[in-house]
């Protein structure tokens, strides 16, 4: 229901609605609470041990190392050389990455 008013002195219409809307809780749907539930989960922080965290660039670099010299001896599987081509360099490329910044982060820091 609406109820329409005119002000003369400012000649602006006002529309106010009455709704029983708000009155309900609104409830959410199982696809919904899902979604936030899940939301929550992946916004939590990770803790890993600091040796891990160490170690994971160099564990990129040698894993990228590895499936670029695992190329070299696949040759009767072409159709798996591309994903070993894509895998080393996305794994060199985090691994510099991360080792980039790293560096960066402690020369910032003397």
């Amino acid at each position: 229901m609406a109820i329409i008013s005119f002000d003369p002195i400012c000649r602006e219409c006002n529309q106010t609605m009455f709704s029983d809307v708000a009155k309900r809780p609104a409830g959410l749907s199982e696809t919904q609470q899902v979604t936030r539930s899940a939301g929550t989960f992946l916004s939590q922080r990770i803790w890993i041990p600091k040796l891990l965290y160490v170690a994971l660039p160099y564990f990129y670099l040698v894993s990228g190392l590895c499936a670029l010299i695992a190329t070299l001896y696949v040759a009767s599987w072409t159709w798996v050389l591309p994903h070993y081509l894509l895998f080393s360099a996305l794994c060199l490329h985090m691994g510099l990455l991360i080792y980039r910044r790293r560096l960066r982060s402690d020369i910032d820091i003397e």
